[in-house]
């Protein structure tokens, strides 16, 4: 009876001390925090995986990073950032399921999706369920009145391709401009765009009807023609990463001596993987810092980011942006947490420091030229240069 009422003594203590142990591993301020869902709809399985990986990497990292120092004060009430993802396969009708479920969950804010179709079909949606959702896609028609749910997260191809073309006519001598892209929506709304701007910048468009399909890996037929014609530029539009080497290594191959460039974010280490020596020279839209203008909090972020997942896309020096907007906005005005209606008043007016640039930047709502309304992130126009497995940045812009 004593071995067992002491075993027994011995198992409550050693309970006790565990529970003990529990309770001081979880900082009691941070274990009565709120939850806040933010959520993520977009593609991170094949070809252009790395656009929503990026996005969805980045918002973890920050979550992490924020819960760990204590979580998000909004309001009188303080909450830990739950991040919630759909994989929508670049597919709209995936697209329309991942925005129902974030609905469901009572999600009113999400970022994503990251194409052209993706973002307009999942608009009613949207639009019907009370939820501002942050596409990486450009059709305006998205950002443009009557629609007003939807925020852009990054520069669009109208805004950064002018951008290009007009610093490559003066610095590099760029006259004749040949444009192909997949035979789909989204790549060859970006080519007509470009196609447009090129045109009003004075360059001779010399190609703009060649197409591929998505799937395609031997893209010699498809090249041959627009090589022959020798143009000084060749855009690949709207191309996804795992195609950008593909092409640039057919091009390089057939003997295509000119300048090669996109208005999508592309990712080093497949260029590098894909087209090794034959990228050097390659101009993409970059991420939203370099190193001449990042804080040391965007420092830490990527380091972190780097910690994390074991590698670091740069394109994430954009995609760490929209979290960031959504809990600022949240900050300045908390009834926005629960009614969206309040959030799209904020964003007028709204400013707050941006911890990712040096100096004084601040983190406001853009668009006005390109949409009639404020409905785009203010980030940097960051123009990269491939060379080595790296990118150099080759220039920064902004828009309005």
């Amino acid at each position: 009876m004593i071995n067992r009422r002491s075993t027994l003594k011995s198992m409550v203590l050693g309970a006790v001390s565990t529970l003990a142990i529990a309770a001081v591993g979880i900082p009691s301020a941070q274990a009565e925090n709120k939850e806040l869902k933010i959520g993520f709809v977009g593609v991170t399985s094949g070809p252009a995986a790395a656009w929503g990986t990026s996005n969805v990497r980045s918002m973890q990292t920050r979550a992490a990073w924020l819960n760990e120092t204590g979580g998000v004060k909004i309001g009188n009430d303080t909450y830990n950032i739950k991040i919630v993802t759909f994989d929508d396969q670049k597919d709209p009708k995936r697209a329309i399921a991942g925005m129902e479920k974030m609905a469901q969950e009572g999600i009113h804010y999400v970022v994503g999706p990251n194409v052209d179709d993706g973002a307009a079909a999942v608009r009613p949606v949207a639009e019907a369920n009370g939820i501002i959702y942050f596409p990486y896609a450009f059709p305006k028609a998205l950002y443009q009145k009557p629609a007003s749910n939807a925020v852009l997260g990054m520069i669009a191809n109208y805004q950064s391709g002018p951008a290009i073309y007009k610093y490559l006519k003066e610095n590099k001598g760029v006259k004749t401009i040949a444009f192909v892209a997949a035979n789909e929506s989204d790549p060859l709304s970006q080519r007509d765009s470009g196609v447009e701007a090129a045109k009003a910048l004075g360059l001779q468009v010399v190609a703009q009807n060649d197409t591929y399909q998505n799937d395609t890996r031997d893209f010699t037929p498809v090249l041959t023609p627009i090589v022959a014609l020798k143009p000084d530029l060749l855009v690949l539009s709207g191309v996804a990463p795992a195609n950008a080497p593909l092409l640039i290594r057919a091009a390089r191959e057939l003997g295509y001596e000119g300048l090669i460039s996109t208005e999508t974010a592309q990712d080093a280490k497949v260029l590098e993987e894909g087209a090794g020596e034959y990228a050097n020279g390659f101009i993409s839209v970059g991420g939203a810092s370099t190193p001449e203008i990042a804080s040391d909090a965007m420092k830490e972020f990527v380091a972190r980011y780097t910690k994390m997942f074991g590698e670091y896309n740069d394109e994430s020096n954009t995609k760490v942006y929209a979290l960031e907007y959504i809990l600022e906005t949240l900050k300045a005005n908390p009834a926005a947490i629960n009614d969206v209606a309040e959030f799209k008043k904020t964003m007028d007016s709204f400013s707050a420091p941006n911890p990712y640039l040096k100096g004084d930047a601040k983190l406001t709502y853009v668009g006005t030229t390109s949409f009639g309304q404020k409905r785009q992130l203010a980030v940097p126009m960051v123009v990269n240069e491939y060379k080595d497995g790296a990118f150099q940045t080759l220039f920064v812009g902004t828009v309005d």
